[in-house]
């Protein structure tokens, strides 16, 4: 692995050659005096981190700050600051420093902050080159495979469904999918329709919560004129008008028992007859059903024919929580930012270090389309060049302090459905301790409360997080 290349920039040279023997063992050093120097540097390397002063006696480090990240290709920077001037740097940080460290330095702390932005800018480029490989079709016997595009993330879940799909989605075989409320069941029928062969067009979806059973059992099936009161004409039902292609049944589990009779017979002897009709009608209809139920413990209970649940269950694609595939987390919100960006009119912005970790740190109790919310929030608030915290809803941090309540003093966060913060909510929407304390939180429970790893996940010596701690009363 290659040694990763910083540039020192302070008008002090004491500061200046004191930084550079300190981190030499871990990065390879270049040293700048001011903004001349800096960018005679960064335009002739490949400079991966910089460190520079705020003040560099008649220069200011903002203006090198801006120098910088317009170039093609720019360092992630990190602004050194007295105490008194953590105002201008945070400022730096809304124009796109990476993060910011108060004087007098502690050299460890700065060793790992630097460690950490490395790991960060390294995680971009891996972020950017799976976003790649997701684009790329797949291949199958030498064939392009469309219609996994959708099907975002390099979890072993999630390949191994997007190799279930390929194998299963040519054939005939009814296929039922499992999963929580939006872990993107929908998205894997739509997958399974468009490798089938079938005629594109020929996908009939129906949400089976929707309707009542009468209803239902017309939507599915149709019915004759004066079949019921009301039914004042013929009606085909989507069984008939998906012939020839696929029928998606959403939320399988919520029908009643006598349209699972009518469906089982449907799905074994691929007859269908309308409501008020005896006519059997023949019917070639490859049927995916969907629950966010547990169907083997509806038919323990009675509630769910155990021949229907056989007939259905000939596939079983079960869709993992998004809790249970982190790694997917970045890859997913990195597509929603594009999707979203791209309906909005706007230009892709990045997300901050801080909301990133605030992504892998969050439980997701929604799933994927809970994610898929928060980040068409945070393109459509976000008014600087990256998307941060701040722009995120603030369910988010709320969610938690409901979750630790019973642990710590709880921290009420004021927060309202609309995109302004009310004048009671400012205060303790942008603390900095509410947050701090947040990611601490978060970062303890993901590591199962052990302290060193839990440490390196926020990028800090096990002392400091002590510290912290200590100060913050947990």
């Amino acid at each position: 692995m290659n040694t990763a290349t910083l540039l020192i920039v302070d008008d002090e040279k004491s500061t200046r050659d004191g930084l550079r023997m300190a981190l030499e063992d871990s990065f390879e050093c270049y040293v700048a005096a001011d903004i001349k120097e800096a960018m005679s540097v960064l335009k002739s390397e490949p400079i991966d981190l910089m460190l520079t002063d705020l003040r560099l006696g008649g220069d200011s480090g903002m203006e090198l700050l801006d120098q910088a990240l317009a170039l093609p290709r720019s360092p992630v920077s990190i602004m050194m600051t007295a105490y008194g001037s953590v105002d201008t740097a945070v400022e730096a940080m809304r124009r796109g420093a990476w993060n910011f460290i108060t004087k007098p330095l502690n050299l460890n702390e700065v060793e790992l902050l630097l460690k950490r932005a490395i790991q960060s800018r390294s995680m971009e480029k891996n972020v950017l080159r799976l976003e790649q490989e997701n684009q790329t079709l797949r291949v199958l016997n030498g064939e392009s495979i469309h219609g996994l595009e959708k099907l975002v993330g390099k979890s072993s879940a999630i390949q191994k469904i997007g190799d279930l799909i390929s194998q299963v989605a040519p054939t005939r075989a009814t296929v039922l999918i499992e999963g929580e409320s939006g872990t993107g069941k929908e998205l894997i029928a739509h997958a399974l329709h468009q490798l089938s062969g079938r005629p594109k067009d020929k996908l009939i979806v129906v949400n089976c919560a929707a309707l009542s059973p009468q209803l239902l059992e017309s939507e599915l099936f149709g019915h004759e004129k004066g079949a019921f009161t009301g039914a004042s004409q013929r009606r085909i039902g989507r069984f008939e008008q998906a012939n020839g292609g696929t029928l998606f049944l959403d939320e399988i589990g919520e029908i009643d028992p006598s349209t699972q009779v009518k469906l089982l017979r449907a799905l074994g002897e691929r007859t269908i007859e309308r409501v008020g009709s005896n006519t059997p009608i023949k019917v070639d209809v490859r049927v995916i059903a969907a629950t966010n139920k547990n169907l083997q413990e509806l038919v323990k209970e009675g509630e769910f024919r155990e021949d229907l649940f056989f007939r259905l269950n000939v596939i079983r694609v079960l869709m993992p929580a998004l809790r249970d595939r982190a790694e997917d987390v970045i890859l997913l919100a990195q597509s929603f930012l594009k999707e979203f960006a791209d309906d909005n009119g706007k230009e892709p912005k990045p997300l901050s270090s801080q909301a990133l970790n605030l992504l892998r740190l969050y439980n997701w109790p929604g799933n994927v389309r809970e994610l898929r919310t928060v980040i068409e929030h945070g393109v459509i608030m976000s008014n600087s060049a990256h998307i941060d915290i701040s722009h995120l809803p603030y369910f988010m941090i709320s969610h938690d302090q409901q979750e630790t309540s019973n642990n710590a003093q709880p921290l009420q966060i004021s927060h309202s459905s609309s995109a302004t913060l009310s004048s009671e909510s400012k205060d303790e929407g942008f603390n900095l301790q509410v947050l701090e304390l947040h990611t601490i939180k978060r970062a303890l429970k993901y590591t199962k409360h052990n302290r060193t790893e839990a440490a390196q996940l926020l990028g800090i010596s096990r002392r400091t997080l002590q510290r912290k701690l200590k100060d913050l009363h947990l």
